[in-house]
């Protein structure tokens, strides 16, 4: 398929143009997310009542919480913020399938004996729970073999407090897919009926690595976040991807071809607001990532964080779109910046970005649109419907 570039003026927000999705989400434009954890969440919900083409490219490198006790079990990437955008996706009308979404996003107690854990997981799988009972057949077999599946693998003394069932799902379906998660990801997707498509950046059990000021390199996502363990001291220079959990063996990975027409065919590109480097920077690292992005002429929009991001400890909104550029052209340095980014969308009542900067961006043919964003409901973050609506006015 071919694209070329096709400019036209651009109403913000275009109220013809929203509605018309709004009647027809089926025929909705593909609007590309490089992103991962929660923070996409209510931007995910918003939009799916206006596209169901949406793609989520999420990355798999979290090493904290309840992903790390299966990746530690199974050595598999992470998967806790798929099964997230997985729900915040799925069809939550009376056409959708809401019994096999209460079961997937199910959580065993926290506080209950292994023991109890142990029975009340099993009685799922034995197809005597009440969750479990709800789901009509032939689904309901269909679930039950791939928990199944997770408690014949699972290790003897795993931890199952507070262990969320479509974690160990998604789980159960990876060892018996041949630690493959596209085809589980793609069956859960359709029991669940998720209006759109997520996928994981790579396949590949990896983590990250962050790379201080101080010249310390820190291994593991849940180690820079600020929410697991302290926050940072020192600026993050740079990122990469370790082989090991626990000491840094610098290595690579490339994208799948999938994933790279998914890319080049998108009809936006959005650096939506999150973690900086962990949901956003991160998914740039695969080989072939940013050279897909560079071969799609379609916008491609930045919207800053607001609010406290530990990740850019040190770093202003200025230094982080320079980061940006710096890893979505550090594999064809020769590309030009506006072929990786060409719209900086923000609030200026709530972000700064100053005139030299503004001036340099310019010149790059880079360009910042200023738009209510913030209500006072959403304050200090932005309002899910404003942003869809403005995103979607691109298209």
């Amino acid at each position: 398929m071919n694209k070329i570039l096709i400019q036209r003026q651009a109403l913000l927000p275009d109220p013809m143009r929203i509605s018309r999705y709004q009647k027809s989400p089926e025929l909705g434009p593909r609007v590309l997310f490089f992103s991962g954890g929660s923070a996409l969440k209510q931007v995910s919900r918003t939009l799916k009542h206006y596209t169901h083409n949406s793609i989520h490219l999420v990355t798999a490198f979290d090493s904290g919480g309840s992903s790390a006790k299966l990746r530690n079990a199974f050595d598999m990437p992470a998967i806790g913020d798929l099964r997230s955008r997985l729900l915040a996706l799925a069809d939550e009308t009376v056409t959708g399938n809401p019994a096999i979404y209460a079961l997937f996003n199910y959580r065993l107690p926290e506080s209950a004996a292994q023991t109890d854990l142990f029975l009340q997981l099993t009685s799922i799988a034995e197809g005597i729970h009440p969750l479990i009972l709800a789901i009509q057949q032939p689904m309901r077999d269909l679930v039950r073999s791939l928990l199944k599946f997770f408690i014949d693998e699972m290790p003897a003394h795993f931890d199952l407090r507070g262990a969320s069932i479509g974690n160990l799902l998604i789980a159960g379906g990876y060892v018996t897919h041949h630690q493959q998660l596209e085809p589980v990801i793609f069956l859960l997707s359709k029991l669940i009926n998720t209006l759109g498509e997520v996928h994981a950046i790579t396949e590949e059990s990896l983590h990250l690595t962050a790379h201080l000021e101080d010249g310390r390199s820190i291994v593991g996502q849940h180690r820079i976040t600020g929410k697991e363990a302290a926050p940072l001291e020192s600026r993050i220079m740079d990122i990469s991807l370790s082989s090991a959990p626990d000491n840094y063996q610098q290595t690579q990975c490339r994208v799948s071809s999938k994933l790279a027409d998914f890319i080049q065919q998108a009809d936006l590109i959005c650096y939506p607001p999150g973690s900086f480097y962990s949901s956003i920077l991160a998914n740039l690292l695969p080989i072939g990532v940013t050279e897909s992005i560079q071969r799609n002429t379609c916008p491609k929009v930045y919207i800053p964080n607001l609010g406290q991001d530990p990740e850019l400890y040190g770093i202003s909104t200025t230094q982080a779109i320079q980061q940006l550029l710096k890893y979505l052209k550090s594999q064809h340095p020769d590309m030009r910046d506006d072929q990786s980014i060409n719209i900086i969308m923000m609030d200026a009542r709530f972000t700064q970005i100053d005139s030299n900067t503004q001036q340099q961006l310019a010149a790059k043919n880079i360009r910042i649109i200023d738009i209510p964003l913030v209500t006072a409901k959403s304050e200090p973050y932005y309002d899910a419907e404003k942003l869809v609506h403005a995103l979607l006015s691109l298209t």
